[in-house]
């Protein structure tokens, strides 16, 4: 998956489809541009002044080399050149060995000409980055500008005041608080030291949110992320130097970094609170009985280190948003990352559909740059599954990017929001899945519920910090996500809504994954038809062990006492991973080459449960079945 060349990553072109254009009669203005060039010869660069002692010793640890040719600024002369024949260059990336710059069409032509300018590409003329958090449509009409939902979109800078579309997917899509939260006290701000009370429903997601990763599995080991560094790119992190979840992270000084790229300063805390939710699902944890006695964690990862960067402002921030994530990642290289926990997404906006193959885009080819390097990048598959678009966004199109969809908590399928693949080129995308209705932090001090892939990714990237964690950061990058994608709980079996399905600790962090497994059907040959039927025993529900057992951050003294009534019972058990329900059955027709014709999950409820006409698997196709941790298929 990372075998794009450099030359293939360098040479594709930006090409960005634009939903509208100049008229012949528009005046001058000055528009955006990228200028790529042609080399990088003459330029001095030492790799232990550029890079911290921490991204050097990550490069040894992973036999990268200390530095490569894309480590190397670019041309100061030709810098020179481009700053004196343009208004603004916004933009310097030594990854892609380019600038992007505001210029007038008369500039650009003249920029093309140039000695050292291999090309110029215009910029889109519309577009925007928007966090993959997914907004409730339950009316026909959209979100009134009166509603709630809207009026707090607005109170965060995050949507613009003049749209007049009633659906706008521009919006960041935040879902209101349910009641059960409001009426508990977490609709305002709460004084310090008072508890937060948070009912046993709201309480039970958020370790059933970690519990369907495998958390167990990762205590058990001792494994919270520790020594690992994730650097989350996302739209601000306001209430983090003073939310309670987060006191643990402050006082042990595991902030090792911030940079806000729209504003070029180092406060990321004053705009937006995306970050803030996002960060929540990797290093956020519920309030304990005292300061010695930290809750339980939100994420997998609470004891790793981070790096927060602004890198979005909202719908506004047309041009910028993509720019500043590309200098965000190089910055998260120098730095030392590990991981880059990234939970936006563009799509219809900015680009056609054909174009989500991670070549098109300025932050997909980033992206795979990031990943050749050694950062493992997750990132929100998209929350376009129930529009016209459906498909998933960029940067999750990108090959060595590993895409996360959402899972309903209460039925482990695909939520209808999440985007689908596959990827334009026919790559199977989402990769894995994890829950994407959450219960995460606040920017106000408080908790709530949340829906979106936006939270999805974290808790994937918190499962990828403990296994970096186990085998002390010397796995790498490429080998890292694959193990994650083998990891899932239906592998071999994959579609394009679930991806491998959600990633399990116990196979992750498993020397040798078992991979044998008894048989649970057959495939039942008829003259016309292929049915498969299921095997009496693994009709039977299994065995489930009591839920008896409770973990330390439980067992502290008075862990519970701040939720209220009844909820002594509920935190000293184990939460189920699945909601009862009846078993689920897989299953898909794919190509020769593994592009899926079609696929359905069904609900068993008889041992006959699909039957395939045979003439649709002529030419090579396959029917491929996932029932109960097992995997068969039948060709002809």
């Amino acid at each position: 998956m990372l075998g794009i060349g450099l030359t293939a990553l360098l040479g594709v072109s930006l090409t960005f489809a634009a939903h509208a254009q100049a008229t012949p009669s528009a005046p001058v203005s000055a528009g955006r541009y990228w200028v790529s060039f042609a080399d990088k010869n003459g330029v001095r660069f030492d790799p232990k002044t550029y890079f911290t002692p921490v991204a050097r010793a990550r490069r040894r640890r992973q036999g990268l080399p200390a530095a490569d040719d894309t480590d190397r600024p670019v041309r100061a002369d030709y810098l020179a050149a481009v700053r004196a024949g343009t208004d603004t260059v916004t933009v310097i990336s030594r990854w892609l060995n380019g600038v992007a710059c505001r210029a007038t069409s008369v500039q650009a032509a003249a920029l093309a000409r140039l000695p050292g300018v291999a090309r110029v590409a215009a910029w889109p003329v519309v577009g925007a980055l928007v966090p993959a958090v997914f907004t409730s449509r339950s009316s026909p009409g959209g979100t009134s500008p009166s509603s709630p939902l809207s009026k707090k979109e607005k109170e965060g800078g995050l949507v613009s005041s003049s749209s007049s579309k009633p659906d706008i997917r521009l919006e960041t899509r935040i879902r209101a608080s349910p009641p059960s939260l409001l009426e508990r006290g977490l609709g305002g701000e709460v004084p310090p030291g008072e508890p937060r009370n948070i009912l046993p429903a709201d309480y039970l997601l958020a370790r059933r949110q970690t519990a369907a990763l495998g958390r167990a599995a990762c205590v058990a080991r001792g494994l919270l992320g520790q020594g690992v560094r994730i650097a989350v790119l996302d739209v601000g992190f306001r209430g983090v130097p003073t939310h309670v979840a987060f006191a643990e992270l402050r006082r042990e000084g595991r902030i090792a970094a911030t940079y806000d790229f729209l504003k070029n300063r180092p406060d990321v805390y004053r705009s937006g609170a995306h970050g803030t939710e996002v960060l929540g699902c990797l290093a956020g944890r519920l309030p304990g009985p005292d300061a010695a006695h930290p809750g339980p964690a939100l994420g997998l990862a609470p004891a790793a280190t981070y790096l927060l960067a602004r890198t979005e402002g909202g719908a506004r921030a047309r041009y910028s948003a993509e720019e500043a994530w590309l200098r965000a990642v190089e910055w998260a290289d120098q730095q030392g990352a590990d991981i880059v926990s990234s939970s936006l997404a563009y799509t219809e906006e900015r680009y056609f559909p054909e174009q989500m193959d991670g070549r098109h885009s300025l932050i997909g080819r980033a992206a795979t740059l990031a990943a050749r390097k050694g950062l493992l990048v997750v990132s929100a598959a998209g929350n376009d599954g129930d529009d016209d678009w459906r498909r998933i966004g960029t940067p999750a199109d990108a090959d060595s990017v590993l895409a996360v969809g959402g899972l309903d908590p209460a039925t482990g399928l695909a939520l209808s929001f999440s985007s689908v693949g596959p990827s334009a080129d026919r790559r199977l995308k989402p990769d894995v899945a994890a829950f994407g209705i959450v219960l995460t932090t606040r920017a106000d001090g408080g908790y709530e519920r949340l829906e979106g892939t936006s939270f999805a990714a974290p808790l994937v990237a918190g499962l990828a910090a403990c296994a970096w964690q186990l085998r002390k950061g010397k796995m790498p990058a490429g080998q890292l996500y694959q193990r994650l994608r083998a990891a899932g709980e239906l592998y071999p079996y994959y579609d394009y809504a679930h991806g491998y399905g959600c990633p399990l600790a116990a196979r992750l962090l498993a020397e040798n994954p078992a991979s044998a497994t008894e048989p649970t059907f057959d495939f039942v040959v008829h003259d016309s038809l292929v049915a498969v039927v299921l095997r009496a025993g693994a009709t039977l529900p299994p065995a489930r062990p009591l839920p008896l057992l409770s973990e330390a951050d439980e067992r502290a003294p008075g862990a519970a006492a701040w939720l209220g009534p009844s909820a002594e019972v509920t935190a000293a058990t184990d939460p189920p991973v699945r909601a009862p329900g009846p078993p689920l059955l897989y299953w898909h027709l794919a190509t020769t080459g593994g592009v899926l014709r079609r696929y359905e999950v069904r609900a068993v409820s008889q041992r006959l449960v699909v039957q395939v006409p045979r003439r649709l698997l002529r030419g090579g196709d396959v029917l491929r079945v996932w029932f109960g941790s097992y995997t068969g298929q039948y060709a002809e």
